[in-house]
């Protein structure tokens, strides 16, 4: 980014708003593929690729949200309906794999954000997996989007990485020098906001679907569909620490009582080390 960086949280908002945001090269590679296949290429598989990076799938929930018709009641989620609704060929000219993260990042030589992004973006998917899972366990028949709220709940720290670097790691390293210091303190005092208050901010300016802001509200937490969320989302970041996480044995008493089961189960199909 140039020097004339964004500070205010609103500055941000409007800054990010405008970018062109930035994919996996992974998932770059995957659709270049897929459009060469064309006897194979159908919105299932898009899907399928779409919903292994967070950004992709933000960038097309964007784009639909500002292209819905005036006709249409209901949001849509899921990335297989988009496709057929705007059709494939046109989902992939509109809604491109392009800029590249992996470049962005290299180029200007914060290939340590970069860890730490494909970090969080990893983190995303497993997070994703747990609350889907609970939510079928649950008997929710919104699972899907469910699983998508756990999946985006840390799409603005993903975007920090990529546009702000050198402030992300301000602020891990305000975290490594004090092992106390909780998250959101250490962003306030870096950015002067907090990544949930960008979060919420860009949700609402890019009119992402109603639910999928409640869900990824952690204010809601009272709520049975967001305490699924942010569980799974707590346990994703704890474990990538290792099973031996310390804070670990609090998050399956609370996943345990989300799911009317005992810590020692939750354990076990979360696949911790008994």
């Amino acid at each position: 980014m140039s020097q004339d960086k964004p500070r205010k949280l609103s500055e941000w908002v409007g800054f990010l708003t405008a970018a062109e945001i930035p994919v996996l090269k992974q998932t770059a590679r995957s659709l270049s593929k897929l459009q060469q296949d064309v006897q194979h290429m159908n919105a299932r598989i898009f899907a399928q690729i779409v919903k292994n990076d967070p950004l992709m799938m933000v960038k097309l929930l964007r784009y639909m949200q500002s292209h819905k018709h005036f006709a249409q009641k209901h949001d849509v989620f899921e990335v297989e309906q988009i496709a057929l609704m705007l059709g494939l060929e046109t989902t992939l000219e509109q809604v491109p794999a392009q800029p590249l993260v992996e470049e962005i990042l290299t180029q200007s030589g914060n290939t340590s954000a970069l860890v730490y992004l494909l970090k969080t973006a990893h983190r995303a998917n497993i997070a994703s997996t747990y609350a889907f899972d609970w939510a079928v366990r649950l008997h929710d028949l919104h699972y899907e989007e469910i699983r998508i709220a756990a999946f985006l709940h840390d799409i603005a720290e993903i975007l920090m990485w990529c546009f702000s670097p050198k402030e992300m790691l301000q602020i891990k390293q305000l975290q490594t020098k004090d092992k106390s210091m909780r998250s959101a303190a250490a962003q306030q005092s870096v950015l002067g906001f907090t990544l949930n208050q960008l979060q919420l901010e860009l949700a609402v300016k890019w009119k992402l679907p109603e639910l999928l802001i409640a869900l990824t509200d952690d204010s809601n937490q009272n709520q049975q569909r967001v305490r699924n969320v942010i569980l799974a989302v707590n346990l994703a970041r704890h474990s990538a620490n290792g099973w031996d996480d310390a804070a670990l044995p609090d998050d399956y008493e609370e996943i345990a009582q989300l799911l009317h089961l005992k810590a020692i189960e939750v354990m076990t199909i979360v696949g911790a080390s008994v």
